[in-house]
């Protein structure tokens, strides 16, 4: 039980750690005048929906991964895509909203998008009922990979 807390306490800090780390890196982000500017996809959502999804995703996969700390192999596997996940969503923020990269930051999310369906195979694979905690991560990630995609489609 304390392991499971200690786990809780250490996910909450790095997942909302790169959520700050990455607003942190994005200069003005989303209410900079190039971001305004964008012809943006018609389904964009509204602004508070991005840190609402990105609050939820980041806790169901944090209690996936302590879930998955138990059996050892697959808690060896879930921590490297979990890394890779971490540093591919941190270092979107300043490739799209400061340097304005947006086919970089394109390439990040596809391999961010690939990062999780590894994992959600992974889980699928092992017949884990815990896959269901990753499953609207890979949902959102196909929506964050059309809004970058439809940028890049019809801004340049």
């Amino acid at each position: 039980m304390k392991k499971r807390a200690n786990l809780i306490v250490l996910f909450t800090v790095l997942n909302f750690g790169a959520l700050a780390i990455g607003s942190y890196l994005s200069g003005d982000g989303a209410i900079s005048d190039w971001y305004q500017n964008l012809n943006k996809a018609p389904w964009t959502p509204p602004g508070w929906v991005f840190g609402a999804a990105w609050t939820f995703l980041m806790l169901c996969y944090s209690v996936f991964l302590i879930f998955e700390q138990e059996n050892t192999a697959n808690g060896t596997f879930f921590w490297g895509m979990y890394s890779l996940q971490w540093l591919f969503n941190v270092a979107w923020n300043p490739l799209f909203f400061k340097y304005h990269w947006s086919v970089i930051a394109l390439g990040d999310l596809v391999l961010l998008a690939l990062v999780i369906y590894l994992s959600l195979y992974r889980a699928v694979r092992w017949r884990s009922w815990k896959m269901a905690l990753i499953l609207p991560y890979a949902i959102w990630i196909l929506l964050a990979v059309s809004l970058n995609a439809y940028i890049v489609l019809n801004n340049f």
